[in-house]
């Protein structure tokens, strides 16, 4: 009886033992193991053995990226309004010595460091530039808590503002300015459609303009361009006319035919003005039609000179005659 009891213990005690010598860290922990009240080492993931009763894990910190909830707060923007601001805070441990001895609360730390950086950075911005300078602000607060952070063996990933809450009376003023601003770029907009609209139309008319005066121009060029082409056409076939006269008056008989038309043309000239009831002072010998034939055949001929000798009837003086 007395060496099963032994034998009980003895295990107990050899199970106590390993307990407190083997230690078993998880992925993506760091242990800080303390000999005697004082520092000894890190303990990263896996299997390791300790001295029983002299080794302590005095800090388990995890190496994984985390998330701290920043709570609203006031803050007073550079125009001295107070708005509530709101945020979420990323950081990670990379030095788990520096976060066991460095501070006693890290994550306390940064929390009120983020705070008060964040009340900071507001007040250097009025209002209106709050929601439009966000990204700058959440640069500027990482590089502060980062910077501040380094001693503890933390590195502040990243820093985002969720809320920015004014007023309730900032707020509907805003709504009313943004009214505004919509109403004044929706009139600019109309204004800048209808002064195009007219411009366009004015391009238009102009452009119609142009059009009409080039095709009026051409159209006169080319009706120019057609009466020169008659009056050629019309010279050439006179011209030629004129040729074919002048060649059949000197063939046989030529002559005769052109005395025997020049006749016929001064009988029906004679007989329109005989038919006419006006009161006219003629030659006397304007009834002669030989005569006048004869003049009219010596200026074709020209007789030599391109002069033709008129004859008068009662010789070269005789006085015209009035008949009616």
């Amino acid at each position: 009886m007395v060496a099963l009891i032994l034998f009980i213990l003895a295990v107990l005690i050899i199970v106590i033992v390993l307990n407190a010598a083997a230690k078993v860290v998880p992925q993506q922990e760091a242990w800080i193991i303390e000999r005697l009240g004082r520092y000894d080492s890190t303990l990263k993931a896996g299997l390791h053995l300790l001295m029983p009763f002299v080794d302590t894990v005095r800090y388990r910190h995890t190496l994984k990226e985390q998330v701290i909830e920043i709570q609203e707060q006031d803050c007073i923007t550079g125009d001295n309004v107070v708005i509530k601001v709101d945020a979420v805070l990323y950081y990670q441990i990379v030095d788990p010595v520096k976060a066991s001895y460095g501070i006693s609360n890290p994550e306390l730390g940064i929390v009120q460091l983020a705070q008060t950086t964040v009340r900071s950075e507001i007040g250097k911005i009025d209002l209106d530039r709050t929601f439009a300078e966000r990204p700058s602000i959440n640069a500027h607060i990482v590089g502060e808590i980062d910077q501040a952070s380094e001693a503890w063996g933390v590195k502040v990933l990243r820093y985002e503002i969720k809320n920015i809450k004014p007023p309730d009376d900032i707020r509907a003023s805003m709504e009313r300015q943004m009214r505004a601003e919509r109403d004044k770029r929706a009139a600019v907009l109309d204004s800048e459609g209808k002064r195009d609209a007219l411009i366009n139309t004015a391009e238009g008319r102009k452009q119609e303009e142009i059009k009409a005066s080039e095709a009026q121009r051409q159209r006169e060029i080319n009706e120019a361009e057609g009466r020169a082409a008659a009056i050629r056409a019309v010279a050439l076939a006179t011209a030629d006319g004129i040729r074919e006269v002048a060649k059949a008056i000197n063939e046989p008989g030529g002559f005769e035919a052109v005395q025997l038309r020049v006749a016929e043309q001064y009988l029906g000239e004679f007989g329109k003005i005989a038919k006419e009831g006006n009161t006219l002072v003629l030659p006397a010998n304007l009834s002669d039609v030989g005569s006048m034939v004869s003049l009219a055949m010596n200026v074709i001929r020209g007789n030599g000179t391109g002069a033709a000798t008129i004859p008068l009837e009662n010789g070269p003086h005789t006085p015209p005659v009035a008949r009616h």
